[in-house]
């Protein structure tokens, strides 16, 4: 594995952590936010198309793709074409969309959704985004930090700046209250599975002689299908890293919080380390599902809720990059693979079983920190390298997995 990182650079914490609705963050947040771009430089336009390609066309119609298009482009209208058959994209999550007056074509152009709401456009520089850290991997991180007597979250805010903070504030609010909203809400989710919401269910049914173990079991897991639920039904949660991985760290913080006390400070530090750890896969790796599988989004979660976890514990440097190595590692190869594209099946239940997972990364890393060969460096090209290999069939395409299943 001998792939070099030092030629990439990561974006501000404020690129990973987003703020928006449901239920994808590549497929949803980002087409918006390019449709929002390209409405506002075409003003004269009296109607749009949008032609979506690779997962964009296998799974949007279960996402809501064309949906938030047309919403966003309103009231001018907007036809959608779905191009399940055009090969050779630069990104599987690539669409063309088109601006016409009185009929004749005005302005084209090709947006590619990355994952977790990012977007790149043809000829639109976006402006947003900038690389804030000088360093690329999480090798070149921790000398940095030994030289400087740093822990991982003061190297976040040397970087970022103490505005993060802030940021970080209104991101950790508004987790609290998707998993609050998630709890309460009842009934089945939009888009014809018929799938029942569990949350509630799994919060309010303790088990008869539950063990302390099984009650935290419990707990996370409802956490995790409150907000994946809330998602599903397109409403406001924080992408962490996207959408559909949106459950596994809000689960083990605000279980963690409350079962520890943890103040609303050390939440926003361990935000900040769970963070740094996303987005080192983000630069070197993949969050998107439609590039590498799930193990870019629900793995790439489990990272970050066991980094973030180890923060709060005060683990160490090298221990909180064992947890997180673990928490990759257990996840490489792990399929993209919903059920009618839509972030429900199996989604919704990776999400809880990742946050445990999390949890036990936690545990083992604390044990075993010595002893381990791998490096998180070494984990990040495994994924990378084995969502490159992955067959299309298995990377947010419907096509295959679980999503060859027919639900009655």
């Amino acid at each position: 594995m001998s792939e070099d990182f030092s030629k990439n650079k990561m974006e501000s914490l404020t690129e990973l952590y987003r703020i928006g609705c449901g239920p994808s963050s590549s497929h949803t947040i980002g087409p918006e936010r390019a449709s929002e771009i390209f409405k506002k430089k075409h003003p004269s336009a009296d109607s749009f198309k949008a032609v979506l390609y690779g997962s964009l066309a296998k799974t949007g119609k279960g996402h809501g793709t064309d949906v938030v298009i047309q919403k966003t482009l309103a009231p001018s209208p907007c036809e959608v074409i779905f191009d399940c058959d055009k090969e050779d994209l630069q990104h599987p999550n690539t669409f063309d969309i088109f601006a016409f007056k009185d009929g004749e074509e005005i302005a084209k152009e090709q947006v590619v959704s990355v994952g977790g709401g990012k977007i790149l456009m043809e000829h639109t520089p976006i402006g947003e985004a900038r690389a804030i850290y000088p360093h690329s991997s999480f090798a070149e991180i921790r000398e940095f930090c030994n030289q400087q007597s740093l822990s991982l979250w003061q190297y976040v805010e040397l970087f970022e700046g103490e505005k993060i903070r802030e940021y970080l504030l209104k991101v950790w609010d508004c987790i609290k209250n998707a998993v609050d909203l998630g709890l309460k809400a009842s009934g089945e989710l939009p888009g014809g599975l018929k799938v029942q919401r569990k949350a509630k269910h799994l919060f309010e049914q303790e088990a008869e002689n539950e063990t302390p173990a099984i009650r935290e079991n419990r707990i996370v897991c409802a956490y995790a299908f409150a907000v994946s639920e809330q998602n599903a039904d397109c409403q406001r949660i924080v992408t962490a890293p996207t959408c559909g991985a949106s459950g596994v760290l809000p689960a083990v913080l605000l279980y963690e919080q409350e079962k520890n006390g943890y103040s609303d400070e050390e939440i926003i530090k361990a935000l900040e380390v769970g963070g740094l750890m996303g987005n080192l896969i983000k630069t070197n790796g993949s969050i998107s599902g439609a590039e590498c599988g799930c193990q870019a989004e629900v793995g790439s979660a489990c990272v970050m809720a066991a980094a973030a976890l180890s923060q709060l514990n005060g683990f160490d440097i090298d221990k909180i990059e064992c947890a997180s190595e673990i928490a990759m590692e257990h996840h490489l190869g792990l399929t993209c693979d919903p059920i009618c594209g839509l972030v429900q099946i199996p989604c919704i239940e990776r999400n809880a079983v990742a946050a445990i997972r999390a949890i036990n990364a936690v545990i083992l890393a604390s044990f075993l920190e010595q002893s381990r060969k791998i490096t998180f460096d070494d984990v990040v090209r495994a994924m990378k390298e084995t969502g490159r290999d992955m067959h299309a069939s298995y990377k947010e395409t419907a096509e295959g997995g679980l999503a060859k299943i027919e639900i009655k």
